[in-house]
């Protein structure tokens, strides 16, 4: 599978500011793969110190944290030379060694030649515990695969070419082709496993096994996240939060029987744990927007399409059916898949606006920054006319940017109301903060 993040790894390679990067993400996202290939192709050796599958080898790490000692040492338990310019240094699991993480810093500052990479599962657990030095690392966040790498993935290079292209209109076989294929990706997600599954056998059953299975580790996960939190908890606000995306939450319907404290705990750890990604309600009348982050008002959206689909418990023979992919499961799967790629598109950082008014019902799905320009998107089949929020919204911000309404409609543009009708599956090239990414 290609992914979008190789190329982000190739410039980190060529960047003449190159530090140690430290790769993040959900566990069974792809990372370890990601890197090998990357290595594979931009490196003469690639050296993998696997601190979880060779637990002797993290006492290299527990003496002194003298780099060339260490290096030293890691030659002889890999049989392989490592030479700067020439190797790449791969440490994954690393979260398993604090003291391997904290030796990060001494590579940039000692070894600045050396190109290292890190990963790890529940690495977020290990960062909140170890004082990473401000300037001395990089970080780079891996997702599970956007719509653009399923297609590529399922060997339609040219359609995933198109949906990362600036919005336009296309050919009504087009766009028929593109929704079809959005339906399909609502099911099978992007979790590389899952889409494995579904290419080598075509089923979208043999999909679903995987989903299960990988619900199953997360939830095993759970004790390793907080060994003292309630297990049943956590449990069931995970099951819970598949099922209000695109609402606001409140911590006490998340779950009977528990406190607000032990509730919100649960639902912060899901978040750390990277299953979860919180979007706060935010002032959308500056820059940055998480400035103004509400920390009692968010909505959520889940790591992974597919694994919401599974964790909810939906009908899949009767969502699946639905004519309209705006109404599948009350229209909370579009707005999911819109979430999930401005997740990427905005490089993290999403957000909605909620009107803090009394009595006010006004609320915007997501914000996209484009060029320093707040605009207002919708996840909506409705006509311009019935979109009283964003009208508002729009009123109500002058300095804002045209609003997006994201649909299984074709492109529309309509200027005198400062609205675009995009199709669903533009939706990570139309709201990209930055220049428009390839595969």
């Amino acid at each position: 599978m290609k992914r979008i993040i190789e190329r982000e790894l190739e410039e980190w390679k060529k960047s003449q500011r190159r530090k140690p990067l430290i790769l993040r993400g959900l566990r069974q996202v792809g990372k370890t793969w990601s890197v090998k290939v990357f290595g594979s192709r931009n490196f003469e050796e690639t050296v993998v110190v696997d601190l979880e599958k060779n637990p002797a080898w993290r006492a290299v790490f527990e003496s002194d944290l003298n780099v060339h000692r260490i290096l030293a040492d890691l030659e002889i338990l890999t049989g392989k030379k490592i030479r700067s310019g020439k190797t790449l240094l791969f440490i994954d699991e690393i979260q398993a060694s604090p003291r391997a993480i904290a030796a990060l810093r001494y590579f940039y500052e000692e070894m600045p030649d050396l190109h290292v990479i890190a990963a790890g599962s529940l690495l977020e657990f290990a960062l909140k515990d170890i004082p990473i030095p401000v300037g001395r690392v990089q970080f780079m966040r891996m997702y599970p695969l956007c719509f653009a790498e399923y297609l590529e993935a399922v060997g339609n290079a040219e359609a995933a070419s198109i949906v990362l292209s600036p919005p336009g209109p296309l050919s009504r076989t087009v766009h028929d082709y593109l929704l079809e294929e959005l339906r399909k990706y609502f099911f099978v997600g992007g979790m590389p496993e899952s889409v494995k599954a579904y290419v080598d056998t075509g089923s979208l059953r043999e999909s679903f096994t995987v989903h299960r299975e990988l619900v199953e580790t997360y939830r095993m996960d759970f004790a390793k996240y907080a060994p003292h939190a309630d297990k049943l908890c956590l449990n069931s606000v995970f099951t819970t939060l598949s099922r209000n995306v695109g609402r606001q939450i409140k911590y006490a319907h998340l779950a009977e029987g528990y406190s607000n404290p032990t509730l919100k705990k649960a639902f912060e750890l899901l978040c750390l744990a990277g299953v979860v990604h919180r979007i706060p309600s935010v002032n959308p009348a500056g820059l940055p927007l998480g400035a103004t982050a509400s920390p009692g008002i968010f909505k959520v959206i889940m790591a992974d399409i597919g694994l919401m689909q599974s964790l909810s418990g939906m009908s899949v023979e009767l969502e699946y059916a639905q004519a309209d992919l705006l109404q599948v499961y009350r229209g909370a799967m579009a707005e999911q898949f819109v979430g999930q790629e401005m997740l990427i598109a905005q490089q993290g950082g999403l957000y909605y606006w909620d009107r803090q008014a009394k009595n006010s019902t006004a609320e915007v799905d997501f914000l996209a920054v484009r060029k320093g320009v707040v605009h207002p998107v919708e996840v909506k089949s409705s006509a311009s006319g019935s979109l009283k929020s964003l009208h508002l919204f729009l009123k109500s911000y002058a300095d804002s940017g045209n609003g997006m309404v994201f649909s299984t409609r074709q492109y529309a543009e309509l200027p005198d109301k400062r609205i675009s009708f995009i199709p669903l599956y533009f939706a990570m090239s139309a709201t990209m903060s930055g220049q428009n990414m390839m595969i």
